[in-house]
C-alpha cells in the first residue's frame, strides 16, 4: 500500500445550480512533506464543519483503483488530477473492502485510524457539474475512507501505508457503508456495528435511530 498524492484545498465560493455555495472539495496535489496534526493537513480546510471535518473526518483517502473505474463511467471527463473526488490522500492498494473499522496505519511519521466511509453530499454534484453525481457515487459502492489522526506527523507522496494495529473486528469500512445505506439492516448486524469501539459518535447516532 502506498500514498500516491497528498491533496489540499481551502474553501472557495462558487455559483452552481443557481445558488452560491462555499466548498473546499477542490483539492490540488502538493509536493514534499506535509504536516498532519489534529484535524487537518497543512494547507487544507473544510467549508462546513457541521458536516465535514472534525476528528472523525480529519483525513479522507480514495484509491487509484476507483479512478480507473470512474474513467469508464465518466468518459467525457478529461481532468483526472489526484484530489478530484475531494480526497486528501490518493492511495494505491488501500481498499474499503479490506480495511476494518479501527485499523491503525502508519503513514510517514503519522498514525491514522480508519473510522468510517464517506457519505457524499450535493457538493460532489457541484465538483462535477452534474446533479446526479452524488447519487451515482453512492450507488457505485466505493466510498473511500475517513481517518482519525492518532499521532501527528508528516506525510508525502511515495510514503508506504503500513498496518500497525489490526482492529479486533471483521467489520470493514465497506461493511459499514452498506449498513449506513441499506433500507433494512439485520438486527444482529446492527448490534455488531454499534458495538465497535472506534465507531464515530455521529455514525452511532445515525444507526441508533434504526
Amino acid at each position: 500500500m502506498q500514498l500516491l498524492s497528498v491533496n489540499v484545498g481551502r474553501p472557495r465560493v462558487l455559483t452552481w445550480n443557481g445558488r452560491e455555495i462555499r466548498t473546499a472539495i477542490f483539492k490540488q496535489p502538493v509536493t514534499g512533506p506535509v504536516a498532519l496534526a489534529g484535524v487537518n493537513l497543512a494547507g487544507d480546510e473544510q467549508a462546513d464543519l457541521s458536516v465535514h471535518g472534525g476528528s472523525d473526518k480529519a483525513v479522507y483517502a480514495y484509491d487509484a483503483a476507483h479512478y480507473a473505474l470512474w474513467r469508464t463511467r465518466l468518459p467525457a471527463w478529461t481532468d483526472w488530477t489526484p484530489g478530484l473526488f475531494g480526497e486528501n490522500l490518493t492511495t494505491e492498494g488501500l481498499l474499503e473492502t479490506a480495511v476494518r473499522v479501527g485499523d491503525v496505519f502508519g503513514l510517514g511519521t503519522a498514525r491514522l485510524r480508519a473510522v468510517q466511509p464517506r457519505q457524499p453530499c450535493y457538493k460532489l454534484n457541484a465538483r462535477f457539474d452534474d446533479a446526479g453525481m452524488a447519487a451515482r457515487f453512492a450507488r457505485a459502492g466505493h466510498p473511500g475512507i475517513y481517518f482519525r489522526v492518532e499521532e501527528p506527523g508528516t506525510v508525502q507522496a511515495g510514503d508506504a501505508l503500513t498496518l500497525l494495529e489490526a482492529a479486533a473486528t471483521p467489520v470493514t469500512i465497506q461493511d459499514l457503508s452498506h449498513v449506513l445505506t441499506a433500507r433494512t439492516v439485520d438486527a444482529s448486524r446492527l448490534a455488531e456495528v454499534l458495538a465497535l469501539p472506534h465507531l464515530p459518535a455521529e455514525v452511532r447516532r445515525q444507526l441508533t435511530g434504526r
